[in-house]
């Protein structure tokens, strides 16, 4: 019996349609040849986009490039001029002291209504030596345990460097209805001879320097002690400045 042998199959197959694959020894860049571009869609070589004419930009832009880089420039001046001048003069605020005061006398109307008599002696001070200032706007408060018991406005005033002024402010409470627990607290307090008010002052300042001048607010607060009417007088105070 002859030996079994595979069949072997022919080295060059032909499809039906005498369709042959390309050799795969050719190279691919022949056998695959780029279709040419359209005219129309070539694109400008270097030089030839260096020879194009610029386009001229609109005068309004150059002048509000101009106008930007001028206000930058004096914001920039101006910020180094305020701090050079801060550096060099140091201003402070002026400060809200209570040097004096005296309790004259606290009813208290049936049921919860209170009626107070109270006199300070208010300091102002303006530490800046090279500064005056003005004070156009006074206020002064009157609290006990955070209720309002008294408000006045002062007149406006000046003053030069290194200048105090003290005044007296006389502070009126006239029938004001108090809390049942801030009624029975005040008449505490008168009990043991430690009666305890807060003063609040809002200010608006304004500070003038050889150049100019710029203004602010600053609020005042103490905290004053006294013994009870109808000779009450000042043991204790805490006060501080603040804008």
């Amino acid at each position: 019996m002859p030996p079994f042998t595979s069949p072997q199959m022919p080295s060059t197959l032909t499809s039906p349609y005498h369709l042959q694959p390309p050799n795969a020894t050719r190279p691919m860049k022949q056998a695959m040849h780029p279709m040419p571009r359209p005219p129309e869609f070539e694109l400008p070589t270097r030089k030839q986009r260096l020879l194009q004419p610029n386009r001229r930009t609109n005068p309004a832009i150059w002048c509000g490039a101009i106008l930007c880089v001028m206000f930058s420039l004096l914001l920039i001046i101006a910020g180094i001029v305020t701090l050079i001048v801060f550096l060099v003069i140091k201003p402070r605020y002026p400060s809200f002291d209570t040097t004096n005061a005296s309790l004259n006398s606290i009813y208290i109307d049936s049921p919860a209504y209170y009626n107070g008599d109270l006199t300070f002696l208010a300091n102002f001070s303006n530490p800046n030596h090279k500064i005056d200032v003005i004070f156009q706007y006074l206020s002064i408060e009157l609290y006990f345990k955070e209720r309002l018991i008294a408000a006045q406005a002062l007149q406006p005033f000046a003053q030069r460097s290194g200048e105090s002024r003290i005044q007296a402010i006389h502070m009126i409470s006239s029938q004001v209805y108090l809390p049942p627990e801030i009624s029975m607290e005040i008449q505490e307090q008168m009990r043991s001879n430690r009666v305890i008010y807060n003063i609040r002052g809002t200010f608006k300042v304004k500070a003038s320097l050889g150049f100019g001048h710029f203004t602010y607010w600053i609020y005042g607060r103490c905290e004053i002690e006294l013994t009870a009417p109808p000779s009450g007088v000042l043991v204790a105070r805490n006060c501080r400045t603040k804008q």
